[in-house]
């Protein structure tokens, strides 16, 4: 018989993506009085792996991505999905976003997305949003999915994750 226990609390990741790249102050200063500190920000990333938001936000776009130094209850992931969405719709002009929130969350052993896409691979969390297994962590790597996102398996993406799960470890050690 196995015995429920709580799950470990994880470390807190949002994607941003976007056009005008001076916006990432004021949205970065948004999620910290929100999710609390950033304490890692990637590089700029170029946002070139599909054209799909082109038509919505323009091109080219740059991602940036931010990991919290609070960790949060992974039961909390659809709460913020649904806030990062609100932040979306706020810095919406004429009914498109200027910005895209990807948030998500780092545990020893795989990074997960928050969607309001269903799909096969996808688990239903509540209140219209769906966790998306995207990475797993094996063999001292992070292993790709048939799903994983083009994006999250380049190398500077799994660079910067790299980052984010030893932080996390620290913290939770």
């Amino acid at each position: 018989m196995s015995c429920p226990k709580p799950p470990a609390k994880a470390k807190l990741v949002i994607g941003l993506f976007l056009k005008d790249m001076g916006l990432v102050d004021s949205v970065a200063h948004k999620l910290a009085n929100r999710f609390g500190p950033i304490d890692i920000v990637s590089s700029w990333f170029a946002f070139d792996y599909t054209s799909y938001y082109e038509r919505e936000m323009g091109a080219p776009l740059f991602r940036r991505m931010f990991a919290f130094k609070e960790l949060t209850e992974q039961t909390d992931l659809a709460g913020i999905k649904l806030e990062t969405n609100a932040l979306e719709i706020e810095y919406s002009q004429e009914n498109k976003r200027r910005i895209n929130l990807d948030p998500g969350y780092m545990l020893r052993e795989r990074f997960v997305l928050a969607t309001g896409k269903n799909f096969s691979h996808r688990i239903y969390i509540g209140s219209g949003i769906y966790a998306d297994l995207t990475l797993v962590y094996a063999k001292r790597a992070f292993q790709m999915l048939p799903w994983t996102y083009p994006d999250y398996a380049q190398e500077n993406m799994l660079e910067f994750l790299k980052t984010v799960r030893k932080k996390y470890v620290a913290d939770i050690t």
